[in-house]
């Protein structure tokens, strides 16, 4: 009995899901992809100031299917928030600097071309370990 009620709730979920995935897709504006809307180059008059810095969208959940690209610019000493851990996965590429990459307790310091893979849920955060910006990409699927 109790498998067979855990099986309806999996089901049901599946079925939510689905429906909800469907209902995203439907109300999404549908854009027409052509070679102008999808390249596209760091303007910094089109970066938004942060408190620590700057960030620039190539591509959000808006106009893509659910993936994001974010380059984020971050003044020496400081982070754009503290660890916290969400359910997507999310990668960091650092382009410049240093950075200090936080994963569930342990920490290291890292340079350019490096990429930093953060799992579903796992506490996570990155900070400027350096005297000059800290330029990384964030590529992450927005499950909203």
């Amino acid at each position: 009995m109790k498998s067979l009620t855990i099986l309806k709730t999996a089901i049901t979920i599946l079925f939510l899901q689905i429906a909800f995935a469907q209902d995203t897709q439907e109300n999404k504006p549908e854009i027409k992809y052509t070679i102008e809307n999808c390249v596209n180059h760091f303007e910094f008059d089109k970066a938004i100031k942060t408190k620590v810095g700057y960030q620039y969208w190539f591509g959000d959940k808006n106009f893509t299917h659910e993936n994001t690209l974010k380059m984020s610019i971050v003044e020496p000493g400081k982070s754009t928030h503290a660890p916290h851990h969400h359910p997507e996965e999310e990668f960091f590429y650092i382009l410049e600097g240093s950075a200090s990459f936080f994963l569930d307790g342990k920490t290291v310091v890292v340079g350019p071309n490096t990429s930093l893979y953060c799992p579903p849920n796992a506490e996570h955060g990155i900070s400027n370990a350096g005297n000059t910006n800290l330029k990384y990409l964030v590529i992450k699927k927005d499950l909203r």
